[in-house]
């Protein structure tokens, strides 16, 4: 198929009431495109003298840190997908994030469910501090007995809990640092649509990931198209410096609380001299933990040919995951050179089906 996948997007209709003449909507699927262009790989080697006695437990104490390395380096990247999500929650104390509680995780979930997630099959990824803090945070809270005694054992949360069929934690779990703005700035112009927005120039900067919201912007209940009665929240694409004139942004501004706008984002565009505000503090660290159905990101992964001539060569596939490894002799040497390859790439198709939950650092 080449190095290059289109994955279709959900469609979006708008009901009409009444036996009035019929008014068909198009059917066009909005669509983004995924790329396997990355490929990343361990290399090692070692003599034959080696292999002949010291290497009985090849598997375990070779192969094994090669794939685990590797694995985490895929997941590394896809986990950057995470300042591309657009919902957030925290728990503030003066104003600063601290430990997520069941609170949190609760409105994660209700984040979820506006966004038109389906309810089943959510999972939660956690930072190994942040799950040691909600393993200890909701250790008193009425859980079911048996839940409570595998934490307990354990020292990891287990589900389903909150509305979460999975909890998991990864050492990969981004931390994000926020713009160090102190004020940023305001719209310029009204009935503004699309993917940027032209501001006045900004007071502050704005780093990608940073969460924003536009004073009098609601979000919309995405089967209904009805305000829900709180600010919509944006996730800036891409670095923005002080004194710029325009922020990138996800979702698209598409205003539509009239119920006839297929695809609507918000109930009305920002006025022009609406504030732009931040949901989290300047130069603030944390952790972005976040809770997602799986369709919310995509990694795809291609079998590498198999070469001729080389003294091993194996691919095995996991779970979709399609890894190579090779080993070649080096008469000259004495040496085995072994590599251990998978090809890939990763697409965070639908971020408003996540939504990120802040803990402190």
């Amino acid at each position: 198929m080449g190095s290059s996948l289109r994955i279709r997007l959900p469609n979006d209709f708008t009901v009409t009431t009444g036996t009035v003449t019929a008014s068909p909507q198009n059917t066009v699927e909005p669509n983004t495109t995924l790329t396997l262009t990355n490929q990343d790989h361990v290399d090692v080697q070692y003599s034959s003298q080696d292999l002949t006695l010291s290497l009985q437990d090849y598997s375990e104490r070779i192969l094994a840190p090669m794939v685990n390395n590797l694995a985490g380096s895929v997941a590394q990247n896809v986990m950057t997908g995470a300042e591309s999500i657009c919902n957030y929650v925290s728990n503030t104390s003066a104003g600063a994030v601290v430990t997520p509680t069941a609170n949190e995780w609760l409105l994660a979930g209700a984040n979820l469910d506006l966004n038109s997630a389906p309810r089943g099959g959510r999972k939660a990824i956690l930072d190994p501090y942040t799950q040691a803090r909600t393993v200890s945070s909701l250790s008193g809270l009425f859980n079911p007995t048996g839940t409570v005694s595998r934490q307990f054992t354990s020292g990891e949360m287990m589900g389903p809990a909150l509305g979460i069929e999975s909890w998991m934690s990864d050492q990969t779990v981004l931390k994000h640092a926020t713009g160090a703005y102190s004020t940023l700035g305001t719209v310029s112009g009204a009935s503004q649509t699309g993917s940027a927005i032209t501001t006045s120039a900004l007071a502050g900067p704005l780093k990608k990931g940073d969460i924003i919201t536009f004073a009098g912007v609601n979000q919309l209940n995405r089967v209904t198209k009805t305000s829900v009665g709180t600010l919509r929240q944006f996730v800036v694409t891409a670095d923005v410096a002080t004194s710029a004139t325009s922020i990138p942004i996800y979702p698209a501004l598409i205003p539509g609380a009239s119920g006839t706008v297929q695809y609507a984002t918000v109930d009305v565009s920002p006025a022009s001299g609406a504030a732009i505000l931040v949901v989290s503090q300047a130069s603030e660290s944390y952790r972005k933990n976040f809770v997602l159905r799986p369709e919310a990101v995509t990694l795809a992964t291609a079998d590498l040919i198999m070469p001729k001539g080389v003294h091993d060569a194996a691919r095995e596939s996991y779970d979709g995951v399609s890894m190579r490894m090779v080993s070649q002799y080096n008469v000259s040497t004495d040496q085995f050179i072994t590599r251990l390859d998978v090809l890939y790439g990763w697409q965070w198709v639908r971020p408003e089906w996540a939504c990120i939950v802040a803990d402190k650092i």
